[in-house]
């Protein structure tokens, strides 16, 4: 069976997302909250990038008019920056802030690759941003995020007992390995790996890159 590096019944979603409504429904402003324009937002730049995300489209997706959009944002661009700024707290919090409750720094590395392996949903947004670099609402955005992730790995691995400078190079070469997994699923097009296969190859990037023990 082939699929997206990870079966959708093992994987973590970015965040709820809600069925469509009837456009018809009363108070639909109410029953759709920014939120859920959001979510919407980055459902579809995974799906078919940030140039893809428009009012009206989003709102026959969500099942609403335009209306309720407006009660919400003013522009287009309003709604792509609170939905990127959503991607990013949500990696933060959800996967970086839980990885600093694991007290043995030996142990964050193994659960943070395992845990962000099974994430499709933060996965598909990322390779969509990196699609779009030459956005000026995404630049900030990829350049913070991209900066915490490295500060993090760089963090861990040096509290996993490994020198400065090689804490770095360590960092550098599993951000590098992340970012081209992605590249080589979503962007190149290449045959995706089986369940299985996927597993083996996250056990292996686990026992390459984890530090060994003192």
């Amino acid at each position: 069976m082939q699929h997206d590096a990870a079966r959708p019944d093992c994987i973590a979603p970015l965040v709820s997302y809600h069925a469509p409504m009837n456009a018809g429904a009363k108070n639909e402003r109410v029953r759709l909250s920014a939120e859920d324009w959001e979510d919407g937002a980055l459902a579809l730049i995974a799906e078919q990038g940030v140039g893809a995300l428009a009012v009206e489209a989003l709102a026959r997706r969500l099942g609403v008019t335009k209306g309720s959009f407006y009660w919400h944002f003013r522009t287009r661009e309003a709604l792509l920056q609170a939905a990127l700024e959503r991607w990013e707290e949500y990696g933060e919090r959800e996967v970086l802030g839980k990885m600093e409750l694991i007290s043995d720094p030996r142990q964050r590395l193994p659960e943070l690759f395992r845990r962000v392996a099974h994430e499709l949903q933060p996965h598909r947004v990322y390779a969509a941003l990196l699609k779009a670099l030459d956005h000026p609402q995404v630049v900030p955005v990829m350049a913070r995020v991209s900066q915490r992730r490295m500060d993090f790995l760089n963090t861990m691995y040096r509290e996993a007992g490994l020198e400065p400078v090689t804490a770095l190079h360590r960092a550098r070469l599993t951000y590098a390995a992340y970012v081209g997994f992605l590249q080589l699923n979503f962007t190149l097009g290449l045959p995706r790996l089986s369940h299985d296969e996927f597993d083996a190859y996250v056990e292996h990037v686990i026992t390459t890159l984890t530090p060994e023990k003192a």
